[in-house]
């Protein structure tokens, strides 16, 4: 099986200013994932960014620079795929696998299983992955985005809100809950296809997106297809504060 990946990066973060180039052992953060995701089986990996200082930084084992310049005016990370998809000339058929540069613990087995749940699934247009929820916490935690399937395993709904929600555990509303078995939390990786992948970033934001702040409920209002799978295997946080980049150097020894 033969996919991309492609990594979007920018600089400014409202919570972590310049995380990409963040100081993880000596390196920065984004060589890290280029890293993991040159582990996945992908027959290439790019790095998509408009920030030349990001783009120095973006450098493969053999010291070859792996950036294309994008335009500034992107408002998401998908809208910078399709980009360089375009750049590249990519088939509308190539399946492009999303990789946030912000992972620097990701599993590279867990981006050869989206790239692969899509392929087997030659009617969907985009695959993405889950794992159970481990907590009353998590569940409740409208940072953590639960999802929703059919048996099938097609997308029914995304949200932030804890879904599917157990009526008869909380009798006194939301904070007497006490029941979250069998809810899913997403993962933020993302495989498509060019055409579907063209198709949705040509779209406007619908109304669900902008409700729950969610760029997945776009190409799910609009019809499209999104099969979701269980993560192989558990997905590590990635780096959002500055506690998370404390503990990512933790997690990897490097103080």
């Amino acid at each position: 099986m033969s996919f991309k990946v492609v990594i979007p990066a920018r600089y400014a973060s409202a919570r972590l200013p310049a995380k990409p180039l963040l100081d993880i052992g000596g390196r920065p953060m984004i060589q890290w994932v280029i890293e993991a995701a040159l582990k996945s089986g992908a027959d290439e990996v790019l790095v998509a960014t408009d920030d030349e200082r990001i783009a120095a930084a973006a450098v493969h084992p053999d010291s070859r620079l792996m950036t294309v310049m994008t335009s500034p005016n992107h408002l998401s990370g998908t809208d910078r795929i399709a980009e360089v998809a375009h750049l590249r000339g990519w088939d509308e058929r190539t399946i492009v696998v999303n990789v946030q540069g912000d992972e620097p613990l990701l599993p590279p087995g867990l981006v050869g299983q989206a790239a692969d749940l899509l392929a087997r699934h030659e009617d969907a247009d985009i695959a993405t992955l889950s794992t159970p929820v481990t907590s009353l916490h998590e569940f409740l935690d409208p940072n953590v985005v639960k999802v929703v399937t059919a048996q099938n395993g097609t997308a029914l709904y995304f949200s932030r809100a804890p879904i599917p929600w157990t009526r008869d555990g909380a009798p006194q509303g939301l904070s007497s809950q006490t029941i979250f078995a069998g809810a899913q939390r997403h993962l933020g990786i993302y495989a498509y296809r060019v055409d579907a992948l063209q198709r949705v970033t040509a779209l406007q934001p619908g109304e669900l997106e902008l409700t729950e702040k969610l760029e997945q409920l776009r190409a799910l209002q609009a019809g499209m297809k999104l099969v979701v799978a269980a993560a192989s295997v558990p997905p590590p946080a990635g780096v959002d504060t500055e506690s998370d980049l404390i503990r990512v150097r933790a997690v990897l020894g490097v103080g």
